[in-house]
């Protein structure tokens, strides 16, 4: 019974927990990593092909987005997850998957222009997306689910997103039962359109987020709704678009319910019908997905609007660009407009469009509405550059770049210390994840030395036993080294087809000997063909 942290730690993004229980092995969170690490990620401990259970805390892709790479290196277990997460997983893996194969056919006509570049393959495909989507079981909030023998989970909301949960695990081995609780990301008090986070009362070993660990959202809930309104009014006085990169998914309706309230209050009294343009699909789309689950999610100042029979994510003036076509011609339309785009860090998709076009006009307004990770292009801006780059040209940045205050789908500081004061008895072990390399010790000594928990911020490849509570192996940091050239990925596939081969062989041991020896023969008449 044993615990490896393997991504996601001293970092914010690429969370990954491998736990080795009752003979069998389980990732709980399988995300990407995104922006610039420190650090490097160890292995999962073994091969992907052998993973039997996946537990996935929420939706969003520094959680899940490398979930159809774990199927393309041979995973074929169950992915379990709660039913608003599974909605949100089958367009949101999709989603990365597109990208993934546009970015590589970008390298690749680049490559050809550039004698010396090798070829590059992409991380996975849309097919790897629809394996790993059949295979994601959705799951009720509040239930017990035995997965196996010795093996029990509940998802509990969290508060963070839309579907978001945090996993109780229950393990049994012989003598010994333990009790692990997963945070996933604890969510802020009092958010548009989503519940506040429940809290859970007993643990054995909690493994919990710290995004938000070392800074405090300021004094109380910000005004949104005005504050919004008065960046719209100034920026649409000058002549300008206020655009705003935004997560697709969970900040992205938190927009629209507050664009939604300025509208009906005529908050832009100059400028009543102005337009606003969601250009992302995966937004249209998730967006959809928000109303599927309003009963089940939904806080009771949004069932109020819903039992009014009104849409608390739609009015009039709203316009959505689903095709290339629609997005460019937003651009030509030289009213003030708002435009909401994704992603939320700008690192990829229609947003870097809207930039180039807007980031270089001094009457526009870039608008921050949530989290930049360190490296990332939103967090640069946010830190003031003077330039960029976009598509390969230098661009000007004159707008006005603003941050709205206050709005995070992460707990702060004191929520956190709410959600793990919670426990009834203090846990045998807190460890402290998914925070930034500093922020991490700072929240663990927070813990320790004021709250008399017994708090650890483990590194990559930390092992713990968790029958007897010790640390097995206490990894140190490992600086990011430079990645190999591109054509190591084709190699890499062909590696996970070999330990997906040797997953297969062991889980046909017991079948008919004639069955087994035929298998045999097709295996090496195969090595027999490239084995030159």
């Amino acid at each position: 019974m044993k615990l490896t942290f393997v991504g996601a730690d001293h970092q914010v993004t690429g969370s990954c927990h491998y736990l080795q229980a009752c003979g069998k092995h389980i990732l709980v969170d399988c995300g990407m990593q995104q922006g610039v690490n420190p650090f490097a990620c160890c292995e999962i401990p073994v091969g992907e092909a052998l993973i039997d259970y996946v537990f996935l805390t929420h939706a969003h892709v520094d959680h899940s987005g490398n979930l159809p790479l774990l199927y393309a290196k041979g995973f074929r277990g169950q992915v379990f997850t709660t039913e608003a997460s599974a909605d949100l997983c089958s367009i949101m893996l999709r989603d990365c998957a597109h990208i993934q194969m546009q970015e590589a056919e970008w390298k690749n006509r680049k490559a050809k222009r550039h004698s010396g570049l090798q070829a590059v393959e992409p991380a996975y495909t849309m097919e790897d997306a629809d394996g790993i989507i059949k295979r994601i079981v959705p799951c009720e909030y509040n239930k017990v689910i035995e997965i196996s023998e010795g093996i029990s989970i509940r998802f509990t909301d969290v508060g963070h997103l839309l579907g978001s949960a945090s996993i109780e695990v229950w393990l049994t081995e012989g003598e010994a039962s333990k009790k692990l609780v997963f945070s996933g990301d604890i969510g802020n008090k009092n958010q548009p359109l989503i519940k506040d986070p429940i809290y859970t009362d007993e643990a054995d070993y909690v493994i919990m987020e710290s995004t938000y660990g070392d800074r405090y959202h300021a004094g109380e809930r910000p005004e949104y709704v005005s504050n919004l309104a008065e960046i719209i009014n100034k920026t649409f006085r000058r002549g300008g678009n206020v655009v705003i990169p935004s997560f697709a998914v969970g900040r992205t309706q938190e927009m629209l319910y507050f664009l939604r309230k300025i509208k009906e209050d005529k908050l832009v009294p100059d400028f009543p019908g102005f337009e606003v343009y969601v250009d992302s699909p995966l937004a249209v789309e998730a967006t959809g997905v928000f109303q599927k689950n309003i009963y089940t999610c939904f806080d009771d100042e949004a069932m109020e609007l819903v039992r009014k029979g009104i849409n608390p994510l739609n009015f009039q003036g709203l316009k959505l660009a689903i095709t290339s076509e629609e997005s460019k011609q937003i651009n030509f339309d030289e009213k003030p407009k708002v435009i909401i785009s994704a992603s939320g860090m700008c690192e990829a998709g229609r947003i870097r469009h809207h930039l180039k076009h807007n980031l270089w006009r001094l009457e526009c307004t870039v608008l921050f509405v949530g989290y930049q990770a360190a490296g990332t292009l939103g967090r640069s801006l946010i830190e003031g550059v003077d330039e960029v780059k976009l598509f390969g040209e230098a661009v000007e940045v004159r707008a006005d770049i603003r941050q709205l205050p206050g709005l995070s789908g992460h707990a702060d500081k004191n929520g956190l210390l709410e959600w793990v004061n919670a426990f009834a008895k203090k846990p045998d072990w807190v460890f402290v994840v998914h925070g930034e390399d500093t922020t991490c010790n700072l929240f663990a000594d927070c813990l320790k030395n004021e709250y008399g928990h017994k708090a650890y911020a483990p590194y990559s490849g930390t092992r713990v036993d968790l029958i007897t509570g010790a640390i097995e192996y206490e990894a140190a940091p490992v600086a990011v080294k430079k990645r190999a050239h591109a054509a190591s990925d084709v190699f890499a596939r062909l590696l996970a087809a070999g330990q997906r081969l040797i997953a297969v062989i062991y889980r046909n041991e017991g079948s008919a000997n004639k069955d087994l020896a035929r298998f045999a023969d097709q295996i090496n008449s195969l090595a027999d063909k490239w084995d030159v």
